[in-house]
């Protein structure tokens, strides 16, 4: 028997829907089979900045992110081991920052943007799976839950998007795609065609979980 987790990497773009992709993803399976450890939340502490400065700061860059820190926590769970971690806020001061536990599973989810970037990361996956939609698509999803979730100016997000997120996929993500086992394409704001998506893939993942903890 192989007790080592199925590995799953979810690499996706701002506005890909990896989002909606992971909790359909999550539906398919009992709440102890699976884990999720999230990139979001090894952000290194910005400060406290002015709403200027935040438009300005470049979050979409792999020096933001506590990489040793992200790998550690994913060798953790690996072992068995549980962690224990501070929710990110997105530099909002007003946040109740939570402590996450995160658990280990029989399937961990590893999910983020620079996930492929960060090669001592990468080796770990089993799987790698790419969420991708058109930049339009991606860049309405933005300023709508930018704007919604965190009140973030549409101008503002268009900045960012044209100085920070795009240049920032194009260099660090895109160049991984053709590395990634599935590419799912989201470009519909109808969930059914990536809910179908998402059952497939799930079925594939038991079937190679099976195999793993045989150890074949």
């Amino acid at each position: 028997m192989n007790n080592k987790p199925f590995i799953i990497g979810i690499a996706g773009g701002s506005g890909s829907g990896k989002t909606f992709f992971l909790n359909s993803f999550l539906h398919h399976f009992a709440q102890d089979e699976v884990t999720l450890v999230s990139q979001d939340d090894y952000y290194i502490p910005a400060g406290e900045m002015t709403q200027e400065e935040n438009k300005l700061y470049n979050f979409d860059l792999p020096s933001t992110i506590d990489d040793a820190q992200f790998l550690g926590d994913i060798r953790r769970l690996i072992s068995g081991e549980a962690v224990y971690k501070k929710e990110y806020s997105f530099n909002n001061p007003l946040a109740v920052v939570k402590i996450l536990e995160i658990k280990p599973a029989p399937i961990l989810i590893v999910e983020g943007l620079f996930i492929l970037h960060f090669q001592a990361i990468d080796a770990l996956l089993d799987m790698r799976i790419f969420v991708e939609a058109t930049e339009t698509v991606a860049l309405n999803r933005r300023i709508k839950r930018d704007g919604m979730e965190r009140g973030y100016p549409e101008d503002d997000v268009r900045y960012k998007w044209e100085n920070h997120v795009m240049p920032s996929y194009r260099e660090f993500l895109l160049p991984y795609r053709e590395h990634c086992h599935k590419i799912v394409e989201n470009n519909s704001n109808e969930p059914d065609e990536l809910i179908r998506a998402t059952e497939l893939i799930s079925l594939e993942v038991k079937e190679r979980l099976r195999q793993h903890q045989a150890g074949s």
